[in-house]
């Protein structure tokens, strides 16, 4: 039986209807027409589907909504400041840090998290907090690069 849950995304209060254990992923995708975050393995593994949370990259395909409720959500949709893109999303627009684009939005999460936290990472730390994203294209150069870029 579906409940109302409020939840705050990308700044707006929704008030949503959603099953019992629905993921995350799925209210953004299907019912909030926020797609971004992709689907990827179902399992948060692959990390196509990261969004924020409080501040913390997390898999939105494992993350219930009831887990969300009450909490300040942002998608790679809300980074953005009406046309100017988040300094994270420039650097990787300014690094060619995409291909396929099916990692590129959990990546851009990561490491908006990533440089709330450590503003100015070393290689190592930024592999770390990249290392549960997959990208097929293999376009980890570059996007080890947008990530400095976006430090700076």
């Amino acid at each position: 039986m579906a409940a109302p849950i409020r939840l705050n995304v990308n700044g707006a209060t929704r008030l949503v209807e959603a099953a019992p254990g629905s993921s995350l992923l799925s209210l953004l995708r299907d019912d909030l027409g926020l797609t971004g975050a992709h689907y990827g393995c179902g399992h948060g593994a692959c990390g196509a589907c990261y969004v924020l949370i409080d501040r913390r990259a997390v898999p939105a395909c494992v993350t219930s909504v009831e887990h969300a409720a009450g909490k300040e959500i942002v998608t790679v949709e809300g980074l953005a400041q009406g046309d100017v893109l988040h300094p994270v999303q420039q650097a990787f627009l300014e690094e060619d840090a995409m291909q396929c684009g099916a990692c590129t939005s959990g990546m851009v999460i990561a490491t908006v998290a990533l440089l709330e936290h450590t503003p100015h990472p070393d290689e190592d730390e930024i592999r770390a907090a990249l290392a549960p994203h997959l990208c097929r294209c293999g376009i980890y150069g570059r996007v080890i690069r947008a990530v400095k870029r976006a430090a700076r």
